[in-house]
């Protein structure tokens, strides 16, 4: 079953293009990968399908339904949330505040009901902090709640933003390379992390990476761009063992037979 689907999707910036006609279906409750070289096209991919970007030309649909020209706040509404390939988590708040942030779209009290402290807005209050402390603990940062954003380690920051995109309960979770800047076990802890979520809250997650590894052993269905078009589509063995995908990312003579790559570099 499609829950994300988008259909001849073009951006253009200027005389470039930066996604060129690109036709895909990501599958409800399943992890998804897009990859291809720096330039690609990727999070403008990405940012056309949380609303940052209109599309030039094409669809995209959620459930079914069109989520073009829908503001970026109405469609982490309808079920999208996203991280982002730079951190962009608020430094001077706390670990705890930052997650109750990502929860603003489903909370009621409005501003005259936050400062009338009405029986109704603290019981809300008290639930957001312990829907935000579970989440926190979900993540493994529990033990940091009351540490400012930006004195935690990258890795954790990686995790808190995951953890801020959760609170918004989403049907789709978007990660924009939550690998980058991972040490190796940070790496391995995030795919089981990832896996997690997938498995037990029932999120369809999708994301760019441009570790190899961690896209193989997490993804049941990979999109490769390229300059904006897509080369090449499918599960991780067909991926890995595709010509147009080696030579996008190694260069033509890493597909050549033997006796021709002699006879390019002589």
């Amino acid at each position: 079953m499609t829950i994300l689907k988008v259909s001849r999707l073009v951006k253009r910036f200027g005389g470039l293009t930066a996604v060129d006609g690109v036709d895909f279906e990501f599958p409800k409750g399943k992890i998804s990968a897009i990859i291809g070289p720096n330039g690609a096209g990727k999070t403008t991919f990405f940012n056309m399908i949380t609303g940052i970007y209109k599309p030039d030309e094409g669809a995209i649909e959620l459930d079914g339904k069109s989520i073009v020209n829908i503001k970026p706040h109405q469609i982490t509404e309808l079920g999208i949330a996203r991280t982002f390939q730079n951190i962009r988590l608020f430094g001077s708040m706390t670990v705890l505040e930052n997650v109750i942030v990502g929860m603003h779209i489903h909370l009621k009290a409005g501003l005259f009901g936050s400062l009338a402290r009405l029986p109704k807005v603290r019981h809300e209050e008290e639930e957001a902090m312990a829907e935000a402390y579970r989440l926190l603990e979900y993540v493994g940062l529990e033990a940091l709640l009351n540490e400012q954003a930006n004195s935690l380690p990258y890795g954790a920051q990686r995790r808190l933003e995951i953890a801020r995109a959760l609170a918004a309960r989403p049907k789709v979770l978007l990660l924009d390379e939550p690998a980058a800047g991972m040490n190796p076990r940070e790496t391995s802890e995030l795919i089981g992390l990832i896996q997690r979520i997938q498995r037990e809250l029932d999120i369809t997650v999708i994301l760019i990476e441009h570790d190899m590894k961690l896209v193989m052993e997490l993804s049941e269905h990979i999109l490769v761009l390229d300059y904006g078009t897509k080369i090449a589509e499918g599960g991780p063995d067909e991926i890995r063992s595709n010509p147009k995908v080696i030579e996008a990312y190694l260069g033509k003579s890493a597909i050549l037979p033997e006796t021709e790559k002699a006879e390019v570099t002589t």
